[in-house]
């Protein structure tokens, strides 16, 4: 079964920054996945713009661009003039007066336009901006730190966003928490990727090339 494999790069080790982004890209990683936090919209700073930057000059394997900030509209053109065209960057609705402004913007440079759906946020409040993403990332945590316990009711969200996605034209990927069991369970309902983070992918002590073997080899 096809499924696509991101790595949450705010989990790698900083002190070897280079190594972590070439070790994981020699060990097949599908993409990079970038947390920018600002402390205003999640209570936590994670990654910088630099650090973007550094990773996509680092690999030619595209990156995930998830924006946890206040407002992305006021600063998306600093984000998009260091990407390359089809990176995605994903949007939190709920921190932009018009989101729709944001994703045509991303659109305009050449990106995948996103949204990421927070656990307290319902379907039906993003309805009309699911024809207009191209991908939809689905927190299964509450955003803002890595390690945090997955919310059991975000399974009943992925189900009804997996009805609507062949319609709607839009891939799923799931974010936070990702064990094998999430991945046994819905990569056959129709869910298109997974974020791996400290459940199944850093800080374990074997290399990434086995650790995403295992994963790929999973039985469905």
């Amino acid at each position: 079964m096809q499924f696509e494999l991101t790595a949450s790069m705010m989990c790698a080790n900083y002190g070897h920054l280079e190594r972590e982004v070439k070790s994981l890209e020699e060990a097949g990683i599908d993409s990079f996945h970038i947390d920018i936090m600002d402390g205003r919209y999640v209570p936590n700073f994670a990654m910088s713009l630099n650090d973007m930057r550094y990773i996509a000059s680092a690999t030619s394997k595209p990156l995930d661009v998830h924006l946890m900030i206040e407002h992305p509209n006021n600063r998306i053109s600093i984000f998009l003039e260091h990407l390359r065209k089809g990176d995605t960057v994903y949007i939190h609705p709920e921190a932009e007066y018009h989101p729709s402004t944001t994703l045509q913007a991303i659109i305009n440079a050449g990106m995948i336009p996103g949204i990421a759906i927070n656990p307290g946020t319902s379907v039906e409040t993003v309805m009309e901006m699911l024809r207009i993403v191209k991908k939809v990332l689905v927190m299964s945590v509450n955003p803002g730190n890595a390690g945090q316990m997955y919310l059991p009711y975000v399974g009943k969200k992925i189900t009804k966003l997996l009805s609507l996605k062949e319609d709607m034209d839009f891939e799923l990927y799931w974010d936070g928490a990702c064990s094998a069991d999430k991945i046994i369970e819905y990569a056959p309902k129709g869910v298109k990727g997974f974020v791996l983070g400290t459940t199944l992918l850093f800080g374990k002590d074997k290399p990434y090339g086995e650790t995403l073997a295992d994963i790929r080899a999973l039985k469905f």
